[in-house]
């Protein structure tokens, strides 16, 4: 009975962090915007010994059409966000030929803090509280 039971597609992250450099901005061969940056998540935690230990993560996030635009014109290195969205994979072969994956998340939303004001900035419309 258990080998019929199918999960459900589910691919959504919601992940806090700084940016650790500035957005990257070009436009496809189209014309569409895009943006590139990473954020940097941080994690404390207590090791076995009971000392505080910190481990940081670092997700790399691309952002199409207006929120491309947005995130390059208001985020800069070290903006505080919040991303939510889909985790995307990409394989390539590099120059000697050996096979690349990255691991990347496709935002569909971001919550900015800017200058003690926070700006949403989607297509779809989310309300969060804090």
């Amino acid at each position: 009975m258990m080998a019929n039971l199918k999960m459900p597609d589910i691919n959504n992250i919601l992940i806090a962090g700084n940016l650790t450099c500035d957005p990257s901005f070009r436009k496809t061969t189209n014309g569409t915007p895009v943006a590139n940056f990473f954020i940097a998540s941080n994690r404390k935690f207590k090791d076995n010994n009971g000392q505080w230990r910190e481990n940081v993560c670092y997700i790399g996030v691309v952002a199409w059409y207006k929120l491309a635009e947005s995130c390059y014109e208001n985020i800069k290195k070290g903006s505080a966000v919040i991303v939510d969205g889909e985790l995307q994979s990409r394989s390539w072969r590099n120059d000697d030929g050996r096979r690349k994956t990255r691991l990347a998340k496709k935002k569909s939303s971001i919550i900015m803090q800017k200058k003690k004001k926070i700006m949403i900035l989607d297509i779809v419309i989310w309300i969060f509280n804090f």
